[in-house]
């Protein structure tokens, strides 16, 4: 099983593992890795594996029953030392937009009783979808406003492991959404954003996060559609 660093630590963008073995010609599992597979509505990372004067560029990652690093061309054999670069931009943005999104399925809970039902982050936008009739020029621009209320008060973002059977029994269901996760996952990592005993979102989440709010930037609520009988989704672009 590979060790999954990034649900620790969001921050290292270069380290060294060990490939353990290959599938195919193009897919290498590592004894560790920080790069961040597909998952969540949260892009995979990108960069590359070196060794010597041997590089492979990183252009997909894949989490089956391990997490599998797509290279371009002929992969490392297996027992190699590799040094991974996390193409640290883009694990940034996604980490900003990610963050982004929590604050917004909170406060359109809040504000609304909408429920998030789905979203998707690029590296220069984001969507969510949510469940909701519609939402007008004013909804919008309360969204916003509350938004980058939150950003400017730089909220601690931090992250834990959790039992499920006492995150079910301790946590609200409605914020944290453990019913989403299939039964098998028996510990989950927990996203909490505010202060440790009166978090403003506490939800169960596997992606890649900033330190604290105030490290989102400026958010700005760029439209809406809708997205069949009483779903609507909010597009957004970080500045």
């Amino acid at each position: 099983m590979t060790d999954a660093r990034y649900l620790d630590d969001a921050a290292t963008d270069e380290f060294e593992a060990t490939v353990e073995t290959v599938r195919g010609s193009d897919r290498v599992v590592l004894d560790r890795t920080y790069f961040y597979p597909t998952g969540g509505g949260q892009p995979h990372d990108t960069g590359t594996l070196s060794t010597g004067g041997e590089h492979w560029t990183v252009t997909d990652v894949r989490k089956r029953d391990r997490i599998e690093h797509v290279v371009a061309g002929d992969a490392p054999e297996p027992g190699t030392t590799v040094t991974g670069c996390i193409d640290a931009a883009r694990r940034r943005a996604h980490s900003r937009y990610h963050t982004a999104q929590h604050l917004l399925s909170a406060v359109l809970l809040d504000e609304f009783g909408a429920e998030t039902t789905g979203n998707q982050l690029y590296a220069d936008r984001a969507r969510l979808d949510c469940a909701y009739d519609r939402f007008d020029d004013d909804d919008l621009q309360t969204i916003e406003t509350r938004l980058n209320d939150l950003v400017a008060s730089d909220l601690p973002v931090r992250w834990y492991s959790l039992d499920r059977e006492e995150a079910e029994a301790t946590l609200d269901p409605e914020r944290t959404r453990l019913h989403l996760l299939p039964e098998s996952i028996r510990e989950v990592r927990i996203v909490e954003i505010g202060d440790a005993e009166d978090p403003f979102d506490r939800t169960a989440c596997a992606g890649t996060h900033v330190a604290s709010t105030g490290d989102i930037g400026a958010v700005s609520v760029t439209g809406r559609t809708t997205q069949g009988s009483a779903h609507e989704r909010v597009n957004f672009v970080l500045e």
